[in-house]
């Protein structure tokens, strides 16, 4: 099999996924320890017995619905490269929003805060690749999650950031400038959870009670013992919650709140500022 041959085999996919080419790209790319680029400078070069074997079988297992991320074991983040693992959320593209609003909105160099339900580490890795001085803690309850993000910290060089387990703000000591979290925000019975990649990824990053806002609210009650004055708190939430969650941070002496739209024009990012107004 050729790699131009192989490419083909992307129509398999069109009835599951979005991304069917790329998905049989990254297949290939994985499999063969090249760059996208090569596939097409090269397409007549031959696959091995063995490389044809692994890519089919990536492949099947594709088309069942397994996640790419989970079945090349990394996922690309902002400008890092992450390993993931079925116990903690891949990360998206729309949360990468989080960052570049965080970046515009604190170019100063002094600077701590703490990513809080850090999984893969994406969001705290990312931001200490741009910011290098900040002070920067990232909290995950699972531990497998604390030791994949610590694996990702070191194999990039960003072991600057200091990854702790415990729920939430429970680890953190002192004050800080900014606490940035993407909990679980999805209803248990919302019917996505049956649907695509998400049947793969574990629950525990998923679902919250009080339709979806039960973590969000817990972070809000928490975070207010470890905010500086004037420091914000910023969320990811789901595409119906801005409101809920604006509503829950000013009744919790935060001012200054706003909810930011995705590039699909949904609720996706909401924070505000604690202190005296």
């Amino acid at each position: 099999m050729r790699i131009e041959q192989a490419l083909t085999l992307s129509q398999s996919l069109e009835t599951l996924s979005d991304s069917a080419r790329v998905d049989v790209e990254l297949l290939l790319c994985h499999v063969l320890g090249k760059s996208r680029s090569y596939l097409y400078t090269w397409p007549e070069v031959e696959l091995s017995e063995q490389q044809v074997s692994l890519f089919q079988q990536l492949l099947t297992r594709r088309q069942t619905g397994e996640p790419i991320a989970h079945l090349t074991g990394t996922r690309g983040f902002w400008t890092l490269e992450l390993n993931v693992s079925k116990e903690t959320l891949i990360p998206r593209p729309e949360t990468e929003m989080l960052v570049e609003w965080v970046l515009q909105q604190f170019p100063k160099q002094e600077f701590r805060m703490a990513d809080l339900g850090t999984g893969t580490g994406a969001i705290a890795l990312a931001l200490a690749s741009e910011r290098p001085s900040w002070l920067i803690e990232a909290t995950d309850l699972m531990p497998g999650a604390v030791e994949l993000a610590k694996r990702n910290a070191q194999q990039l060089g960003l072991q600057q950031v200091k990854i702790l387990q415990g729920s939430w703000c429970e680890p953190l000591t002192g004050q800080y400038d900014l606490l940035i979290s993407n909990p679980p925000y999805i209803d248990p019975k919302h019917p996505c959870l049956q649907e695509g990649d998400l049947r793969y990824e574990p629950l525990t990053a998923l679902i919250a009670e009080q339709q979806g806002l039960e973590d969000i609210l817990t972070i809000i009650d928490q975070s207010k013992a470890h905010l500086k004055e004037e420091g914000w708190l910023v969320f990811e939430h789901g595409y119906d919650q801005g409101q809920a969650v604006r509503e829950a941070l000013q009744q919790s002496g935060f001012y200054q709140c706003f909810t930011q739209q995705d590039l699909n024009g949904h609720d996706r990012m909401t924070g505000g500022c604690y202190g005296t107004q």
